[in-house]
């Protein structure tokens, strides 16, 4: 049973005990989301750069960090020439332990980035990511070199 625009006013009204006006709703103040999301993100973006890291924490973190990302890119250099070899048994030992910890990055990656004339490049993305990241914080002028070099 649908009801006309005036009687779906009324039952509105009848249900919230008080009269109701149509023409109040243009009044309603409007929340702007997309507003609502930058404030945040200045704020955290402000948060984030006055969170001050100590040069022993940076030093903590370079020391985790470096060698991690290193390991990483060089997993990723060898996911790219496993790419070559369509059937490389992947499960069996040597080559396992270069699928088992990429796979799962490069699964939602493939959701993204489809393969281009057959070959699959999300390897070559994430091996660039990972050198950008390496680069931007434990290179030689990286944030966390930065840091770790800050004097009190």
């Amino acid at each position: 049973m649908a009801f006309p625009s005036n009687e779906l006013s009324q039952l509105d009204a009848s249900l919230l005990g008080e009269p109701f006006d149509v023409h109040e709703v243009a009044n309603i103040p409007r929340i702007n989301i997309l507003e609502i999301s930058q404030n945040a993100g200045i704020d955290f973006m402000h948060k984030l750069a006055l969170a001050d890291l100590d040069p022993a924490s940076a030093k903590l973190a370079i020391g985790f960090l470096g060698p991690f990302l290193s390991a990483f890119g060089f997993l990723f250099i060898l996911r790219i020439v496993m790419s070559w070899y369509p059937k490389l048994p992947v499960g069996k030992f040597p080559y396992v332990i270069a699928y088992a910890p990429t796979e799962p990055l490069l699964i939602p990656t493939r959701k993204l980035i489809p393969p281009l004339g057959g070959v699959d490049v999300t390897p070559v993305v994430w091996f660039g990511l990972i050198s950008f990241l390496n680069e931007i914080l434990v290179g030689p002028q990286g944030l966390l070199v930065l840091l770790s070099q800050q004097v009190s």
